[in-house]
């Protein structure tokens, strides 16, 4: 089968090269979120205390996705397959803390 030049084959796609540059920020910014996290177990912050961890950690999740993992320079479908799988983490997050807050409630 050839190939003609209007329909470039899947593996001949361009790969994206990120400078070490942007490996380096992004790893700053990961010890930075690291930073917030461990400071942020110091407060009190009543029930707010696992959202916060877990935006955090969210936070810091997205940001390995998007930049390690390469997703960001990857195709729609990538991205989509990505971010499904993402959603539904949030949404048994969702769940169990909904789960987590309704048991006992006004006991605690």
């Amino acid at each position: 089968m050839s190939e003609h030049p209007s329909h470039p084959v899947a593996e001949h796609h361009a790969h994206h090269i990120v400078s070490p540059a942007t490996y380096a920020v992004i790893f700053a910014a990961l010890l930075l979120g690291t930073a917030i996290t461990v400071g942020a177990s110091y407060l009190d912050l009543g029930p707010w205390n696992p959202v916060i961890a877990l935006a955090i950690a969210c936070t810091k999740a997205v940001l390995v996705i998007l930049f390690f993992m390469h997703i960001k320079y990857s195709s729609r479908v990538m991205k989509l397959t990505v971010a499904s799988g993402f959603f539904t983490f949030l949404v048994l997050i969702t769940m169990t803390l909904s789960d987590y807050i309704s048991r006992a409630w006004g006991l605690w």
